[in-house]
């Protein structure tokens, strides 16, 4: 190679993919870490081992200390995260999204996000077809006849928290921000799994899995979002 040659620029293809790369990458990780953990997960629930073996424990555990106080706040949880409100509550937050800012592309993003989160946690319902817990540990029995792995409602709470959380924080980072919906995000998917497994209606990995979803929902989100931003002017 010539001194000519090794001193001349990358070929033009080459100098656009490094911003494409670099914008993408973040997703991917995400995507990747959500999908491995996962499958992680998925396979202890079919081999028998690992976490599978706290699911019964923990809600044996669970079910013999439940309270009334406790019961009646955490129903009140699972219903507003169940799949009769929280579409409702998704719709009227992305409509008063587009409305007060004048902006489509975020609000239409995390209602497509929940979407498709939805039809995520049908499909591995019914490829896996995992049995729900016994019907005489859930609160109310034969409340759920769909399958039990991954749990709906985790999966729809943490989807819509760490999406909404990614659209409204990354266009305007702060610390404050940044940590709030943190702890928001960790607590409220939190109290959603707890409520799943406190009534009796999940055992413990189906939530894991549910989180471990939404986390690859998000990497998924977060490429076409940063995609989106570098096509779009300005």
């Amino acid at each position: 190679m010539s001194h000519d040659e090794a001193l001349a620029p990358p070929p033009v293809a080459t100098v656009r993919a490094r911003p494409v790369l670099w914008a993408v990458l973040p997703g991917l990780l995400l995507v990747v870490a959500g999908l491995t953990a996962f499958f992680g997960v998925l396979d202890g629930v079919r081999e028998k081992d690992d976490l599978w073996d706290l699911d019964q424990p923990v809600l044996d555990w669970l079910v013999a200390h439940r309270t009334t106080g406790f019961t009646s706040a955490l129903a009140a949880i699972t219903f507003v995260s169940g799949p009769t409100v929280l579409p409702i509550l998704v719709g009227v937050a992305c409509l008063v999204w587009a409305l007060v800012t004048k902006e489509r592309w975020r609000p239409l993003l995390l209602a497509a996000a929940m979407i498709g989160s939805t039809a995520i946690s049908l499909a591995v319902k019914g490829l896996v077809g995992r049995a729900r817990p016994p019907a005489e540990t859930m609160l109310v029995p034969g409340a759920e006849t769909t399958a039990s792995f991954p749990s709906g409602h985790t999966l729809g709470a943490a989807t819509f928290l760490l999406v909404a959380g990614y659209l409204v924080c990354s266009r305007r980072p702060t610390v404050g921000r940044l940590v709030g919906w943190g702890i928001a995000t960790v607590v409220g998917t939190g109290l959603v799994a707890l409520s799943r497994l406190y009534l009796g209606y999940h055992f413990l990995t189906d939530v894991v899995a549910s989180m471990a979803l939404a986390v690859a929902v998000l990497g998924v989100v977060v490429i076409v979002d940063r995609l989106h931003a570098g096509r779009s002017p300005g």
